[in-house]
């Protein structure tokens, strides 16, 4: 029970505020008595940097830490979810201060009890909006209602635009011409998963272990296909043990399929494989397709179906 709730979001949460408010604390402490910011005005100065920095801090520790996972672009990060964040810890200061004390106060309540109370509500308040709504991941009801189509992939090439084809061919040929010329430097191995909490540890394991007594460089990467399960929990005690492997939540509507699309949009390698997440693919199979791509064959296929297959 107590290792659970070491690992619960709700306890990372309150153990990264912590921090922030200490680091809070060291810097306008630094600023003042070291650095000379003694005056009203630059005590004031000081206290928005302390609180800025702070609040940097914090944004950062939820993001990699507490909400892992999701989009790390450019303008997701700086032009949503920072200003979100922002708002976030806004709407609970304001609170604290402007109704949770006045209303306390004027109850008579104890100041220790005000000022407890106060905190509380606070960062209920900042964890409820950074769970919500900052670090909010997309789900297949809002790409619906984005009114985002979602083409099979023999007819996506006919109905995408010129650029987008350009960009496309231009990516496949730099691919294919890595394959052609043999040289694989980092193997990447997608594993869609839904609720496989009793098997992903096993199956991450297993290939880890073989691609490493192999020295093949890889990354494992985990298409999180929404899983009601502890699937993600898990992916990211995985992600702390060994940095190669990570995870992504898939941003498609649920499915094997959409889960598949969106590890191929994301690996980082210079060839991929797709594996089953309940171990049912043999790891020696990879092995063996990575030599054979080293040789420089473009694609490599197995099947289960055909004479001497097996699971």
């Amino acid at each position: 029970m107590l290792a659970n709730l070491f690992r619960g979001r709700v306890f990372k949460f309150l153990l990264g505020g912590g921090l922030a408010a200490l680091v809070n604390l060291i810097l306008i402490h630094w600023m003042i008595d070291r650095l000379g910011f003694n005056t009203p005005v630059l005590r004031n100065v000081a206290n928005v940097i302390a609180i800025e920095i702070s609040l940097l801090l914090s944004f950062f520790i939820y993001r990699i830490w507490v909400w892992p996972g999701g989009a790390w672009t450019v303008r997701e990060v700086l032009l949503k979810q920072l200003p979100l964040y922002h708002f976030s810890a806004g709407a609970a200061v304001i609170t604290r201060i402007f109704v949770i004390f006045p209303v306390l106060d004027w109850l008579r309540v104890n100041y220790a009890i005000n000022t407890l109370i106060g905190v509380v509500v606070s960062a209920s308040i900042n964890y409820l909006i950074s769970d919500r709504l900052v670090f909010k991941a997309p789900s297949k009801t809002s790409n619906y209602q984005n009114s985002e189509l979602y083409y099979p992939e023999g007819l996506e090439p006919a109905l995408a635009n010129s650029s987008d084809l350009q960009r496309r061919y231009s990516r496949d040929k730099i691919r294919s011409h890595s394959l052609n010329s043999g040289q694989i430097k980092l193997l990447s191995v997608v594993i869609p998963a839904y609720n496989e909490e009793g098997s992903i540890v096993e199956t991450i394991h297993s290939i880890s272990k073989l691609l490493e007594e192999h020295n093949i460089d890889y990354e494992i990467l985990v298409v999180n296909d929404n899983s009601c399960d502890r699937t993600e929990e898990i992916l990211q005690q995985l992600n702390y043990e060994n940095s190669k492997v990570r995870y992504i939540n898939n941003y498609y509507p649920n499915g094997f399929g959409f889960a598949v699309r969106c590890g191929l949009e994301n690996f980082q390698g210079d060839a991929v494989a797709i594996m089953m997440a309940d171990n049912s693919d043999d790891p020696q199979n990879l092995v063996d397709y990575y030599y054979q791509l080293q040789q420089g064959w473009d694609c490599v296929f197995g099947s289960r179906f055909i004479k001497g297959g097996k699971v």
